[in-house]
């Protein structure tokens, strides 16, 4: 199949692909296209005109200091993962990074790209939900900062607005003492995770994310649950769901077994 007929604008400055945006209530941004292209081609999106920023200077920077790390909108995943200051900054960004899709869409794709998709099933959304980061966005009227808890509002649904341009995330530097681990189960590695889970592990504090057991990104508090029972407590906070890969009596399993699992990992982290 196809994608239904559309214009395509590839402006020069990012003033100027704002205001393409304002124009066309009905424009999408192109960035990576990995998730964009595939939704087009099946028609699952009929944008009227695309945006592609490729030509927009500054928004491949990734910067990383004491408080954090800070990623364009442009940074491909294959660059932000072979950053050793990222890794040493913030490494469950690495650590999840290593499980997104396959080595050519990494070269391709945006991790900004994949934050505002808003794919429940996709590891950076929910990365950035657990580590508690945000969003720089754009447009005519402005720029703001969205905190990744205001920023996925439903299934493949984020809060930006149809004129705003997402311009960086920011992830919050892993705290001292504080440890993170990440696992998924996927059929194949490079493939949707069946069930995906980041633990954030800071003192007391037991934070886990989970990646397609829920409709958005979800993040569940498990501060004082003991290791064993942890599973099933945050399985009162998801809904796994059955399809053509898993039952969701599977999904809910490898829940179980993979909360036990990277907590465990993540507090033998802790530095």
């Amino acid at each position: 199949m196809k994608p239904a007929p559309f214009d395509y604008h590839r402006p020069g400055t990012l003033a100027e692909a704002l205001e393409s945006l304002a124009g066309r209530p009905n424009a999408k941004v192109l960035a990576g296209g990995q998730s964009l292209v595939p939704l087009l081609s099946m028609r699952l999106a009929a944008p009227a005109m695309l945006v592609d920023i490729n030509g927009l200077p500054g928004l491949a920077d990734i910067t990383v200091d004491g408080s954090g790390v800070r990623i364009g909108a442009l940074a491909r995943h294959a660059d932000v993962l072979a950053s050793p200051d990222v890794r040493r900054v913030q490494p469950l960004v690495s650590l999840a990074l290593a499980n997104v899709a396959h080595a050519t869409i990494r070269n391709r794709g945006t991790t900004v790209g994949s934050i505002v998709h808003a794919d429940a099933a996709a590891e950076m959304p929910v990365v950035l939900s657990l580590l508690g980061g945000s969003v720089d966005v754009a447009s005519v009227r402005g720029t703001r900062t969205i905190p990744a808890d205001e920023l996925y509002v439903g299934p493949l649904e984020s809060s930006l607005a149809h004129d705003e341009i997402a311009t960086s995330a920011f992830f919050p530097a892993l705290a001292p003492g504080a440890g993170v681990a990440f696992e998924e189960i996927a059929r194949r590695h490079g493939d949707y995770a069946l069930c995906g889970v980041a633990a954030l592990v800071d003192g007391d504090s037991v934070r886990v994310g989970y990646v397609s057991v829920a409709d958005v990104p979800t993040v569940v508090d498990l501060t004082g649950v003991p290791l064993e029972q942890m599973g099933e407590a945050a399985l009162a906070h998801l809904d796994p769901a059955d399809d053509i890969h898993a039952t969701a009596a599977y999904r809910a399993q490898l829940v179980r077994v993979l909360t036990t699992r990277v907590v465990r990992a993540a507090k033998e982290n802790q530095s």
